[in-house]
């Protein structure tokens, strides 16, 4: 379980951040950065708020979304099982955890374009690269945790007569699951960036697609408040799925 953070780390938490907007607003004061590149904050938390009121950008943001449930859940299924049989076998954890480490570290955005050819400009594509993203560190932490649990504990189970699904679901994923949840944790927040990305380069609809049509169109506040709020979904997807890791860390203590 993490720890609780403290009303120093609170304060240098905000201080950070207001001297991001103070060099923002520095940085846009006239005869510095053109204001084509980079607005002031004032007109871009303006059009924030408008995008918050309004519902124009609602529909672009259940496109995103829906991308990442369906991505997540299929990484989240996939690496689960196949890091559950693969660490079942010792030999099997020698061969393939370091053959799925070297293919994680391949950068899976190049893959991209092939996603493009099989599967369109849709949300397919977009799916299939985020679902490939958050798809290795859920695999490779649950071969982490299911193989390292202490050999005591399974021994002492099978001396007691636990059958294979009692073996697992009474001592080895208890003992494995603050690993696996931090596999999970990291797959859901790199597969929304992802997507996002995937967004930017070619898309028909989500937010990273609303963000670079803006962008073409030189509509530099809107593009700014747009990221804004993709930053802000961001935070919301971290501070929810490590909420829900450590309800997840509670249960199973």
């Amino acid at each position: 379980m993490r720890p609780q953070l403290g009303i120093s780390q609170r304060l240098i938490q905000l201080g950070v951040l207001i001297l991001i907007l103070g060099a923002w607003y520095i940085g846009t004061l006239p005869g510095h950065i053109n204001p084509l590149l980079l607005p002031p904050p004032g007109p871009v938390f303006k059009d924030f708020w408008q995008l918050l009121t309004n519902s124009s950008i609602w529909p672009d943001l259940w496109v995103t979304v829906h991308e990442w449930i369906v991505a997540v859940l299929i990484a989240a299924v996939a690496g689960c099982c196949l890091g559950y049989v693969i660490s079942r076998s010792a030999y099997a954890v020698r061969v393939f955890d370091p053959l799925l480490a070297g293919i994680y570290s391949i950068p899976a955005i190049l893959l991209y374009p092939l996603y493009l050819l099989f599967f369109g400009l849709g949300s397919g594509s977009k799916i299939a690269i985020g679902t490939t993203i958050a798809f290795f560190p859920v695999v490779l932490n649950t071969i982490a945790g299911l193989a390292n649990v202490d050999k005591a504990y399974i021994r002492a189970a099978q001396s007691m007569g636990a059958n294979d699904f009692q073996l697992f679901w009474s001592v080895m994923l208890p003992a494995a699951f603050p690993v696996v949840l931090t596999g999970l944790r990291l797959g859901c927040i790199i597969a929304f960036l992802a997507i996002l990305g995937g967004e930017t380069i070619s898309s028909l609809a989500g937010l990273g697609h609303r963000i670079v049509s803006l962008a073409e169109n030189m509509e530099s506040a809107q593009m700014f408040a747009n990221i804004v709020f993709a930053v802000l979904m961001a935070f919301i997807i971290n501070g929810l799925v490590s909420f829900a890791e450590a309800r997840g860390r509670r249960g199973f203590q």
